[in-house]
């Protein structure tokens, strides 16, 4: 379409108006509903214009408008549903809009026309545009037959033309909607379950959708269409200020990046919070888990009340007298809910809010809103230290399993758990910034307490392990670098407040102190090492029945935690590791390494034989164990990382073994003399735990060959793990040095060394390397990897089977520090 004088100032208009909005945003005093509401103004003005000049332009083309009214011809409207109409658009935000016309004053060519005169200036000025023409008929049509565009039909406003045709088409669509509530009800509340399960929970997730994900700005919009049904209301004074919240860090997120979208990155973040005034990226990530947690909260609550009604309807006993079945401590059951009873006495009565929280919980139901409202106004502090009722209590109500969840979320949102313990306030919605957590702190907690409900019949103390499940981490405070020492303190603040004796409380500063002494032992260390037990006889005071209790929170917090943080090959390493600490506290001595078996015997035999590398694959719960036998040579540990990492094998651990010849010969012959054998070296018997991470483990003679291409000298071996390698550059422009650490005290008779670097799939291959350069031995490594990022501990040695000196140590720690160092991103 050609402009014309008069199509060319609106279509100018519309182009300024994407700049005018996000201008606006950033450099206005605005924020807030004062700021959405000019936006809005801009945003109708600007369609207001569009909408005149395309009126004008059609009245000199030959398609005239018959009749007229203020504001243009009878018949037909320009209309908004979503943001625009709700006046909530982002400065970037899409304009959605449609054409609404009676389909009988206006003929399809002239309805056409108009729509092309309005379209088009909006699609060149380069808005994002979603755009539709219907009539009243259609449009519910459409309505019944798509529930999302259902909902989004029930905010129709009129933004120009027959204002009398759009109300009567909005009339229409919700008197549909209320007429079929019963029908669309399940379908509505699936579609919450159906985009939490796709977008995750807006709560708890690093990088969430403020639209889409649960809890966000979609949720709201589904309160609205139930409120809009009549069959039940909503929560109204902080859920409107969550939706407020939201919408702020969407319109700070708009304005930061100039572009429509709901998705708060990770680097958008600190910029985000300067925005919308808030300190960093934490606390913004913070104010958007306490408003989605909110949002979420309130779209449980009014589903749960919307199918009651339904279920009324259906019924018809919606006048029927309340049923109050009693469930004793002064409550009972109303609706599906816990309510107070007609005796119960909130002011006077300190713990009854426990004992409604823990009978809710152990019954399954959730407590009711206004009992939750009246128990947060009313109920008086617990008294210090707590009595023996409120303990209790607060045990049996973290003893409820997953039905803790919900309760609890009722009582920190109505902001009762701060109260009884204070420690818990400055970790409620502190995000986790790490890949291994699912959660915040304080719901990482919960599910934790969760969890350990599992293994409360495995220990002496169920409630000891309840009450350290709970207050684990509460050391995770700004700027803490060791939360578990930061947090002792504290749990036993909070365990002596709660009424627990001097040595039970002691227990459970012990356990949050060393709750994650075991798992770090059992995976970082050399279990065969007698200093990695000793460390943890002493880190549970040498009793076991503290063993047992961390033994368990161990496996609760990792759990919690999410699935990286545990698997199989981890519970393996962490109840070898407590057997050994058992046998020791039994007064006996732990077993010794166990000598290779049969089928190693078989491949040290070939071995001895000719001289030439076998290896052997076994499938081990989720993992792989690669067993290479070959002569002992300087570079071999380096060698089989780089064959291994070559066929995208990720190492988990490693075991290395180097049989002396006089052992080597008897295994192979006892006939034969050490200098008759190829191997009179020494044979190295290494074991290798390997994920494939659902790729195929090569065959062992494809391993094999690699092997022996490298001991010949042939490096072209590994040429595909260089190029692989190659490509991998440290991130934001600067060169990563690797952090390595001696770790005193962890082995007698070895060097234990810490190696913390950028994971790459040759970082091992050069690690290995530069021991073998320096002279050292590995005698075993120990492999993690958490958000990129390699933990390697390596316990190694001299040549003559001793730990290293002080200044070997200067030197091999700067030779790993070079071979661990990534280039610079260019």
């Amino acid at each position: 379409m050609t402009d014309t004088p008069e199509t060319t100032r609106p279509i100018a208009a519309l182009r300024d108006l994407r700049r005018a909005r996000l201008t606006l945003a950033l450099r206005s005093q605005l924020a807030g509903p004062d700021l959405r509401r000019a936006l809005a103004s801009l945003v109708e003005s600007a369609l207001s214009e569009a909408w005149t000049a395309a009126l004008n332009d059609l009245a000199l083309s030959d398609l005239p408008l018959p009749g007229s009214a203020a504001g243009g011809p009878t018949g037909v409207a320009l209309a908004a549903v979503g943001g625009v109409a709700r006046c909530d658009a982002g400065p970037a935000g899409d304009l959605d809009l449609v054409l609404v016309h009676d389909g009988r004053t206006l003929d399809d060519a002239t309805v056409a026309g108009l729509a092309e005169r309005l379209w088009y200036p909006l699609w060149d000025s380069g808005l994002s545009l979603d755009h539709t023409v219907r009539t009243p008929a259609q449009c519910r049509q459409v309505a019944a037959d798509d529930l999302s565009a259902a909902v989004g039909l029930l905010d129709l406003r009129a933004l120009a033309g027959d204002v009398c045709l759009v109300v009567r088409t909005r009339e229409a669509l919700l008197a549909d909607w209320r007429a079929g509530i019963r029908r669309r009800l399940p379908e509505l509340l699936q579609s919450l379950a159906d985009r939490a399960e796709r977008f995750g929970d807006a709560a708890y997730l690093l990088e969430p959708d403020l639209k889409e994900a649960r809890g966000g700005l979609r949720d709201l919009t589904v309160l609205r269409a139930l409120t809009a049904s009549w069959v039940t209301d909503r929560p109204h004074g902080p859920v409107d200020a969550a939706g407020e919240r939201l919408l702020n860090v969407r319109d700070g997120l708009h304005a930061v990046t100039g572009r429509p979208g709901e998705r708060l990155g990770l680097a958008d973040q600190d910029a985000v919070a300067v925005t919308c005034g808030y300190t960093d990226a934490d606390e913004v990530l913070a104010a958007v888990s306490e408003a989605a947690r909110t949002v979420s909260f309130a779209a449980d609550t009014t589903a749960r009340r919307a199918r009651q009604a339904v279920a009324r309807r259906r019924s018809r006993l919606s006048r029927r007298r309340p049923h109050l079945r009693p469930l004793g401590h002064g409550l009972a059951e109303h609706d599906g809910e816990v309510v107070l009873g007609a005796g119960a006495e909130p002011g006077h009565d300190p713990v009854l809010a426990l004992r409604a929280a823990a009978t809710a919980a152990g019954a399954g139901l959730p407590l009711s809103p206004v009992t939750v409202a009246n128990l947060a106004e009313n109920c008086p502090d617990l008294p210090e230290p707590w009595p023996r009722a409120a303990r209790e209590a607060f045990v049996e109500l973290l003893s409820a399993g997953p039905d803790l969840v919900g309760v609890w979320e009722a009582l920190d949102l109505a902001g009762l758990t701060a109260r009884w313990v204070p420690e818990w306030g400055p970790i409620r919605n502190r995000p986790q910034r790490n890949a291994v957590h699912r959660h915040t702190v304080d719901r990482h907690g919960i599910e934790a307490v969760v969890v350990a409900t599992r293994f409360l019949r495995d220990v002496s103390r169920p409630d000891l392990l309840l009450l350290a499940a709970f207050l684990h981490d509460v050391g995770k405070l700004p700027g803490a670098l060791d939360h578990s020492s930061v947090g002792a303190p504290l749990a036993l603040r909070a365990a002596t407040r709660m009424g627990l004796g001097i040595h039970d409380a002691e227990v459970v500063r012990r356990l949050v102190r060393e709750h994650l002494t075991l798992v770090e032992l059992a995976t970082r260390r050399d279990p065969d090492d007698p200093r990695t037990v000793e460390a943890l006889v002493a880190a549970v005071d040498a009793r076991s029945d503290v063993l047992d209790l961390l033994r368990a929170l161990t496996e609760a917090d990792a759990v919690a935690a999410g699935p990286a943080a545990w698997s199989p090959w981890r519970a393996r390493l962490v109840d070898d590791l407590v057997l050994r600490a058992r046998t020791v506290l039994r007064g006996q001595d732990p077993p010794a390494p166990a000598p290779i078996g049969p089928a190693e015997q078989d491949l040290v035999r070939a071995v001895l034989a000719d001289g030439r590398p076998r290896v052997a694959v076994a499938a081990f719960q989720e993992l792989h164990v690669v067993t290479v036998v070959a002569p002992d040579r300087r570079g071999l540990f380096a060698d089989i990382a780089g064959v291994l990492a070559s066929f995208r094998l990720t190492v988990r651990s490693a075991l290395v073994r180097t049989l002396p010849p006089d052992t080597a010969c008897r295994v192979g012959d006892p006939s034969r003399r050490t200098g008759d054998v190829p191997g009179a070296g020494g044979t190295a018997v290494d074991t290798w735990w390997v994920d494939a991470r659902g790729g195929e483990i090569p065959a062992p003679a494809t391993l094999e060959t690699s092997l022996r291409r490298l001991a010949a000298g042939d490096n072209t071996a590994l040429d595909r793990l260089r190029r692989r390698d190659a490509g991998y550059r440290a991130p934001h422009g600067a060169a990563d040095r690797p952090r390595v650490v001696l770790l005193p005290g962890a082995s007698h008779d070895a060097t234990v060394l810490e190696v913390r670097a950028a994971d790459r799939p040759g970082l091992l291959h050069g690690i290995g390397s530069a021991l073998a350069d320096e002279g050292v031995q590995v005698r075993s490594a120990h492999i993690a990897t958490h958000a990129g990022q390699a933990v390697d501990v390596l316990y190694v040695h001299d040549g003559d089977g001793g730990p290293l000196t002080p200044p070997r140590v200067a030197t091999v720690v700067a030779a790993l520090v070079d071979a661990g160092t990534l280039p610079a991103r260019a």
